[in-house]
């Protein structure tokens, strides 16, 4: 077989003699990769090439970063580093044997190279060989490995050290949550038993205990067996461990998680979750068609419900041939493991001219001037990403050849199309404990934490997320006094309330929940679905109604009193992202989504929500702060024993709750989750609560909330919290202080002054900036104020995202985007031309303005 040169006319092969004497003037530039170490062998820093590229990859010998063909010079100029090992894998194709079926033409079947790939590499039609060389710059010298008795040891040990290196993207923290998922080794040897089993799309139970609840199939024999037992008396009774252990059969997949886009796969042998690449065929094995499955809750599949009101099926177009979209912005995603929320998000962010401006018109510039590990630099890994979605070359249509082979054989092969966005989920989601897990996130958390990060890294004089900045005016009336108080805020996103109450088929809703809970009685099938259909002109109105203010303090009054508060518009965005609050939290604390049809505009007019600041006749509330109330015995306080139990409920020990409702002033058992998390590996953690005496300092470092110290040194567990909402420590720090330590009215003073927030110090941790649900985000804004780009309140729809669940924490997403004129739908790899776009079903919705 023919291989291409590495370079045009630069190749060179050294005598063996010589190798020694070649490598000794590199010796020191040549590392063994140690516990810690990244090593990049499988994708290169500035582009989607790996092993698997015509050009292969180059690993830097002493960075252990990966580099392709285009991109290889650029390290080489930057560094000097000479060395590097060249990884290919080689696709070969076999060719007929004398009896007319396939012999393979192999030279070496060894594959050492742990690649991800979507290729079967047990293929009929071909085969897969990997190669390994050393390679010496500037005059592309190649040394072919193995070649240990030539080689000095130094090398030889950097090399077998490297080719064995795991994967960068393991966690390296012992602390973090959960581990990326790996392949397990037995998912390509599996032996399926042609026992006849066939596993019916309901009605499932355990064969030894008839649970219908935590069931799973085992992939050899097609057992249906319970799972464990968990603490909170969820689970099972543990039969199919006891099933693994009298016969050793070693992967089963969760019933119930089985979707078109993957499984739930556990190994008993390798005693963690893992991911089983041939998922399909062993499903298919038993008689279960991947694409046909979706997810309900409690992990129970609804076989009856009607395709053409499944949520899962409307929002991905099943059931509609669907035409691929190949080229120039039609590029797919790869799902690492409920990854999907990632790539709708940043589908929608690279259709925006001015990121693609932004990273991709200035890529040259932002890769010349990248720091030493371009992997850690966000810059640079947006400049890659937004090239990967937007060059075309990972998105290119199969040769005529392969569509007519594949009509003669009446099979239809998956392109290989497409990008991983592993390298950018890595960086992106560092030391942020739901983003850097692998579960399922909220797509809109995480369009606010993409703009957190473009908001610290500018990448040139404009920054992009400008289109998406506006302020907000928010009126705030005493309802006794009548005077108000006019406050100004930065946000991003519109978020519309859900006005179920203005929903327009009700009778249709009381008479579906009628038979669905006697349907539930009987353990029959549900009925068919009835969705809400609410106007959105009323979810318009809901979002501009007065809201009351929970125990709003009166400066006219000097006591607690009865507000409201207004919201309007202040400025209009360029571009308006507007959620709707689908997702609610239910009596068991755990989040739900309204399932709902709301008949979102291609054309939006907001103008009547501009703000109008101060009118005529009204009177300003005084700018007197409440009064400091230090209790005589801190032990007294109050503890809102309402969100205690909320938090226990969720499997938290009680006095674990106790001490975040408290240490968190009874703001709520949302607040105080967000402490339980920032706490729970504490030692102390589950231990009562013991509150200090006046002056004292409790023992966690934490005054009780309200307290005052002696120094007026502000407690650290309050610092943590206003951080956690968005603002950086030096200000949160001077708010606390301002306050005599009280966390309500340093939030209020925060918000009086927004110009503080430039001079404070950077945030060092970026995941500080996460958790402030409304996007308060006060950054960049000096004595003009924060950047806008105000103008007209007309928009045009050109991009939504679509969520398909019952909850954040579990399902999958989809984006839409028009694009030349007409709709495409973006899911993970598929990237198709749209055929019905369901707009009333998007939970994310992206407009632009319509220019005046």
């Amino acid at each position: 077989m023919q291989r291409p040169a590495l370079f045009s006319g630069g190749d060179a092969q050294m005598a063996a003699g010589d190798l020694g004497e070649l490598l000794v003037p590199y010796m020191p530039t040549i590392r063994v990769p140690k516990s810690g170490d990244r090593v990049y062998k499988t994708e290169c820093a500035f582009s989607y090439d790996s092993p698997d590229s015509e050009g292969g990859l180059y690993v830097c010998m002493n960075t252990f970063l990966g580099f392709g063909r285009e991109h290889i010079e650029r390290h080489y100029r930057k560094t000097g580093q000479c060395v590097y090992l060249h990884l290919k894998r080689h696709v070969i194709e076999k060719v007929p044997g004398a009896s007319g079926g396939a012999s393979p033409r192999r030279r070496n079947a060894k594959l050492f190279l742990d690649l991800e790939t979507n290729s079967d590499l047990n293929s009929d039609d071909s085969e897969y060989e990997d190669e390994a060389k050393l390679i010496i710059f500037p005059d592309h010298y190649e040394i072919s490995l193995p070649n240990i008795e030539e080689l000095p040891a130094l090398v030889t040990i950097a090399c077998d050290a490297l080719l064995s290196a795991k994967s960068p993207y393991r966690k390296q923290d012992p602390d973090s949550w959960e581990e990326e998922l790996q392949a397990s080794k037995h998912a390509k040897t599996l032996v399926q038993l042609d026992n006849g089993v066939r596993i019916p799309p309901s009605g499932w139970k355990c064969s030894k205990c008839d649970l219908r609840e935590n069931l799973w199939l085992n992939l050899t024999d097609g057992s249906v067996l319970c799972g464990k037992w968990f603490f909170d008396g969820s689970g099972g009774n543990g039969h199919a461990v006891e099933h693994y252990k009298e016969t050793g059969y070693p992967l089963a997949v969760k019933l119930g998680t089985i979707t078109p886009d993957g499984a739930d796969v556990y190994s008993f042998d390798e005693e963690e979750p893992v991911l089983d690449p041939h998922i399909a065929k062993h499903l298919a094995h038993f008689g279960i068609d991947m694409l046909q499955m979706q997810v309900t809750e409690n992990g129970l599949r609804d076989n009856d419900i009607k395709p053409r009101v499944s949520e899962w099926e409307v929002i991905q177009e099943a059931g509609v041939k669907l035409k691929p979209m190949y080229g120039p912005g039609y590029t797919g995603m790869k799902n690492l493991g409920n990854s999907c929320y990632l790539s709708a998000v940043m589908q929608a962010i690279f259709s925006i001219p001015e990121f693609q401006r932004a990273y991709v018109g200035n890529l040259p510039r932002i890769f010349d001037y990248s720091p030493l590990d371009p992997t850690q630099d966000f810059n640079t890994q947006m400049a890659k990403l937004g090239h990967g979605l937007l060059s075309g070359q990972y998105s290119k249509p199969p040769m005529k050849s392969e569509l007519i082979e594949q009509v003669m054989k009446e099979e239809h092969k998956p392109q290989h199309n497409g990008i991983s966005p592993r390298m950018f989920k890595a960086f992106i989601s560092k030391g942020h404990p739901e983003f850097s897990s692998n579960r399922q996130q909220d797509a809109q958390e995480f369009f606010l934490h993409l703009i957190n990060l473009v908001e610290r890294n500018p990448v040139g004089s404009e920054n992009p997320s400008d289109v998406f900045r506006f302020l907000v005016e928010e009126r705030t009336q005493c309802c006794q006094s009548r005077k108000v108080r006019y406050t100004e805020r930065v946000d991003y996103i519109m978020q519309l309330p859900v006005a179920m109450e203005a929903a327009t088929n009700k009778d249709e809703l009381i008479a579906y929940e009628l038979k669905r809970q006697e349907a539930e009685a009987a353990r029959r099938p549900p009925p068919e679905l009835v969705r809400a259909k609410i106007p959105f002109s009323a979810c318009l109105q809901a979002f501009s109604e007065p809201s009351n203010v929970e125990d709003f303090w009166s400066s006219a009054l000097q006591a607690k009193s009865a507000g409201v508060k207004t919201s309007r518009f202040a400025s209009f965005p360029e571009y308006l992202v507007v959620q709707i609050k689908k997702f609610t939290f239910g009596l068991d604390w755990i989040p739900k989504k309204l399932d709902v049809s709301i008949d979102m505009p291609d054309f939006l007019d907001i103008n009547h929500l501009r703000a109008r600041g101060l009118q005529p006749g009204e009177e300003e509330l005084p700018d007197i702060a409440p009064p400091i109330i230090i209790p005589d015995d801190p032990k007294a306080l109050d503890i809102d024993e309402s969100s205690v139990m909320q938090l226990a409920e969720m499997g938290f020990p009680l006095e674990a709750c106790r001490k975040a409702v408290y240490y968190t002033g009874n703001l709520g058992a949302e607040v105080a989750f967000n402490w339980i998390i920032a706490h729970m590996e504490e030692p102390d953690f589950a231990e009562p609560l013991a509150t200090p005496a006046f002056g004292e300092v409790a023992s966690s470092g934490a005054a009780a909330f309200g307290i005052v110290g002696l120094d007026n040194q502000p407690p650290e567990e309050m610092v943590a919290i206003i951080i956690s909402m968005g603002f950086q420590r030096n200000l949160s720090i001077q708010a606390l202080k301002a306050t005599n330590n009280n966390l309500e009215r340093a939030l209020e003073w925060i918000f009086s002054h927004p110009e503080l927030e430039e001079e404070s110090e950077p945030a060092l941790d970026m995941m500080n900036m996460e958790n402030n649900a409304n996007a308060n985000i006060l950054a960049e804004t000096g004595s003009e104020g924060p950047r806008i780009k105000d103008g007209s309140g007309r928009y045009e729809l050109f991009g939504f995202i679509s969520h398909m669940g019952t909850s954040t924490m579990s399902g999958h997403y989809v984006c839409h985007i028009k694009k030349e004129g007409r709709w495409v739908i973006y899911n993970d790899l598929r990237v198709c031309a749209s055929e019905r776009p369901p707009k009333d079903l998007g939970y994310v919705y992206f407009y632009h303005r319509i220019p005046s």
